[in-house]
Formats: structure tokens, C-alpha cells, sequence
């Protein structure tokens, strides 16, 4: 509660963020850990054969690569940092001094890696002959292991975010690290990130080669066989990962997976996407057995269904962790498990340093509750856009005058019902206030602004510290 509460009423906290991270994670895995050694294995591969052509098409693709990563892939990466900390800053913090040296490490990582990056393309054309032909793979070895080790940090961090293991009991650098959730998913996110590189490459192979040449099919071909070797080892870390989730967040996978309305048709969804990976692996089948076969289409195709399959993954895997942002510490909207008791027997507002009113009274009713609701429901929702908190109470309520006893019963109840709702961390009267503010907000229709444009939001600083339930 000790930060200006940043949002974007309309468009959301949630969905800026959302946003940013998947087109970074689409960056990050297709094209800089999953096609760098891929690029890498071609190009030896063509030194090897003696197959400039080859050695070429590796060439154009690394250009490709080049230019994403170092552009759109690094302003992702610092823009997920940067929105993250706007929004969650106490998230963040908290993250920061349990993994303060990891992330420290990943960003001298991070640094190596983009100047291996620039090495790697910029010496291509010079060294292509003889021993510097041999240093110049080598520089592609030692760039893939970079790029791989930023994930390999990175993950520990989401894992953490799911399951803080030990942690809690013991506050171990080393036990957040090795939480339970971390080795699955960073072997899940392996697998997946060299399997959706060969469909980028594939996709790539489409404008660098001729439709029906010798090039085409050899390189479909190397691709393909790629592809599938990467198989069993993804769908054995999908089961391993799938079993590590606990099955408090197992529970959130039906909403997770579409929304709250259509969650009764998750299970069609999941088959679809079985159905679809299944069906990228028959092509790449195809396409290592008979490339000629494989027309220009499919060759886009694939590529597509592969990022959509991926962007959905960080979805479900954000929203099943609520209700917290960090798991058994924090929930979604800042508030730590031990001073849930504390705020619901003072009053949030009590203890925050942004709001206009400290104290819910008869006088104030609708204006400490637009602070409630800044304080504990702006992270996620906003009034009348996306994940709109006015369109939820229409569907529960309708649209005729709501009801402030069953909609107060229902804030007090709602994380027993709907598994990702935190618990509202406020007092009676606070909640009180809330209902009092939404139902102003029925009739009167206005989006509300956050700290980084309403320059009347102002520190008064909270009346009371929390000193324990």
C-alpha cells in the first residue's frame, strides 16, 4: 500500500502487461533459444557437406534473427520490467530481494549474450574459411548456451511465482531457486522453445527459398527431422510439469483456459490443442520423409498455430496461479497472507499512503470506496473495459438496481466460489463503501484515472503500521 496505484482504466493492468510478456516470450523462445543453436546446427552442418547454399540460408535466417532480438526482443524484455514494476511494484520488490544475485547474474548473462548476438552476424561473411569457419560455429555454440542460460535463471523465478516450496519455512536463495515447479517447467519450456524454432525457421524457409527447389527440400527436411527429435522429450516434460502444479491451481485451469463464462467448454479447447500439436507433428513427419510434398503453406501454417499454442500457455500459466502473485506470500493485489487479518480487522485504507480517505464514514461512503476499490481491486479489473468490474455485478445482478446486501455478502464470499479471487482484504465497512461506490457507478458512467494521470493523487501517509493480527 505504499505506492501510487498505476492503471489503465479501459484497457487494463492485466492485458498491458499480458501483452508486452507474450510477444517477448514469442522472441525469446522461437527465435533466440530454440533457432540460434538451430541456425548453428545448419551452418556446421553445411561446412561439413561443403554446401555454401546451405551455408547461405543459414546466413539470411541469422539476419532475421538478429534483427528481432536485438530489437523488438530487448525492448520487451526491459518493457515486461518496466510495466511490471509499475503495477505490481510490491510484487516486484519482494521478488527483488529473494533473487536479488540471480537476477544480477541474468543481466551480465543478458549483456554476453547480445554481444555474442552482433559477433555472431557481423563475423559470418569473415569467417568463412577453414579454422576461423570452425571458430565462427563455436561462437554459435557459446551464444546458444547464453541464451539458454537467460532461461534457465529467468524460470526459477516463475517457478517461485507458482510454488514457493521451502521457502517460506527457511527464506533460502537456494530453496526459491530449486522450488518444486522449477526443473519441470524449465525442461517444458526447453522442449517447446527448439520445437517452435524449427516452425519459425520453417516459416522463414518460405521467403528465403524457391518453391519446388533442391534447397527447399533439404532444408524442410533438416528441419523436420529437428522438429521431431524434440517430441518425446516435450511431451514428457508437459506431463512432468502438469504433475508438479498444485492442484490448488489445477483447480482455476477451466477459466484459465477460456474465461469464467465459457470455462464448461476447457476440455473441447484442450483436445483442440492436442489436436493441433498432433497435427504439426504428422507435417513435420511429412516433411522429413518427402519434403516435396509440403506446400508453401504449410510452411506458414504451422508457425502460427505453434505461437498461439505458446501464447496460450503463459496465459493459463498466469491465471492459475491466482489468487497470488506469489504463491503461499502475496495475492493478486499486493496484499501478503499475514496482513489479510490485520487489514480485514482495521480497514485497508487504514494503512495506505495514496488514497483521500483513511477512514470510512457516513459522509464519505462513495468516495472511500473508489479508494477501496483503487487499493484492492485495480490490478486486475478495471470499471467499464476490459475485465470490467461493472460487467461482472450486471451479470450476477442484472441491470435493474442492484442489491448492497447480497452484493456485500457476495465480496465477503466470493474466494470461496471462484478459487482465484483473493479474499477481500478490507473491513465491513470498507466493503460496505465498495458496494456503495459500485452502485454509483451503475448510473453514473465514468472511467476513473490512475495515479500517472490524475496529478491530484497525493501521499498522505497511513495512520497506523500493521503490528500483527
Amino acid at each position: 500500500m505504499d505506492f501510487p496505484p498505476f492503471f489503465i482504466d479501459f484497457f487494463g493492468n492485466r492485458l498491458l502487461i499480458a501483452v508486452i510478456a507474450i510477444i517477448h516470450v514469442f522472441i525469446n523462445h522461437a527465435f533466440a533459444v530454440g533457432a540460434y543453436p538451430l541456425v548453428t546446427f545448419m551452418e556446421w552442418r553445411a561446412f561439413r557437406k561443403k554446401d555454401p547454399a546451405s551455408d547461405e540460408l543459414a546466413y539470411k535466417i541469422t539476419f532475421v534473427l538478429f534483427v528481432v532480438t536485438t530489437s523488438l526482443g530487448a525492448l520487451t524484455g526491459v518493457g515486461i520490467w518496466f510495466s511490471t514494476s509499475l503495477i505490481a511494484p510490491f510484487a516486484i520488490g519482494s521478488l527483488l530481494r529473494v533473487f536479488f544475485w540471480a537476477w544480477f547474474i541474468e543481466w551480465l548473462v543478458f549483456i554476453t549474450e547480445v554481444v555474442l548476438i552482433v559477433l555472431y552476424f557481423l563475423l559470418w561473411k569473415r569467417w568463412r574459411e577453414g579454422i576461423l569457419k570452425k571458430l565462427h560455429i563455436a561462437l554459435g555454440v557459446l551464444l546458444s548456451v547464453f541464451s539458454w542460460f537467460t532461461m534457465v535463471i529467468i524460470v526459477a523465478i516463475l517457478g517461485f511465482m507458482m510454488g514457493s516450496g521451502k521457502w517460506p519455512a527457511d527464506q533460502s536463495f537456494f530453496s526459491a531457486i530449486f522450488n518444486p515447479i522449477y526443473l519441470p517447467q524449465l525442461a517444458f519450456r526447453t522442449a517447446y522453445a527448439m520445437g517452435i524454432a524449427g516452425l519459425c525457421v520453417w516459416f522463414l524457409l518460405f521467403f528465403f527459398t524457391e518453391k519446388g527447389s533442391l534447397l527447399r527440400q533439404r532444408a524442410v527436411r533438416f528441419v523436420s527431422v529437428w522438429m521431431l527429435a524434440w517430441v518425446i522429450p516435450f511431451i514428457a516434460a508437459s506431463i512432468w510439469y502438469y504433475h508438479t502444479i498444485p492442484a490448488n491451481m489445477l483447480a482455476n485451469l477451466g477459466v484459465a483456459m477460456l474465461t469464467q463464462k465459457f470455462m464448461q467448454w476447457h476440455q473441447t479447447l484442450a483436445i483442440i490443442m492436442a489436436v493441433t500439436i498432433g497435427v504439426i507433428i504428422v507435417v513435420a513427419a511429412i516433411g522429413a520423409i518427402k519434403p516435396k510434398l509440403i506446400p508453401s503453406v504449410l510452411l506458414i501454417v504451422p508457425f502460427a498455430l505453434g505461437l498461439w499454442l505458446l501464447g496460450h500457455f503463459e496465459r493459463v500459466r498466469e491465471f492459475i496461479r491466482k489468487p497470488y502473485v506469489i504463491a503461499d506470500y502475496m495475492y493478486s493485489n499486493g496484499v501478503k497472507l499475514d496482513e489479510l487479518p490485520v487489514f480485514q480487522r482495521d480497514g485497508v485504507l487504514t494503512y495506505a499512503n495514496y488514497v483521500t480517505n483513511h477512514r470510512v464514514t457516513a459522509d464519505n461512503m462513495v468516495a472511500a470506496g473508489r479508494d477501496v476499490w483503487v487499493v484492492t481491486c485495480s490490478r486486475c479489473h478495471t470499471t467499464r473495459g476490459i475485465n470490467s468490474m461493472m460487467t461482472k455485478f450486471t451479470n450476477l445482478y442484472g441491470n435493474d438496481p442492484w442489491d448492497k446486501d447480497a452484493m456485500i455478502a457476495f465480496i465477503h464470499s466470493m474466494h470461496m466460489t471462484r478459487t482465484y479471487m483473493p479474499p477481500f482484504p478490507g473491513s465491513d465497512k470498507e466493503a460496505e463503501a465498495l458496494v456503495a461506490y459500485l452502485m454509483q457507478m451503475q448510473v453514473d458512467h465514468k472511467f476513473i484515472l490512475g495515479a500517472q494521470n490524475d496529478w491530484t493523487v497525493k501521499p498522505t501517509p497511513a495512520t497506523q503500521q500493521p503490528t500483527g493480527p
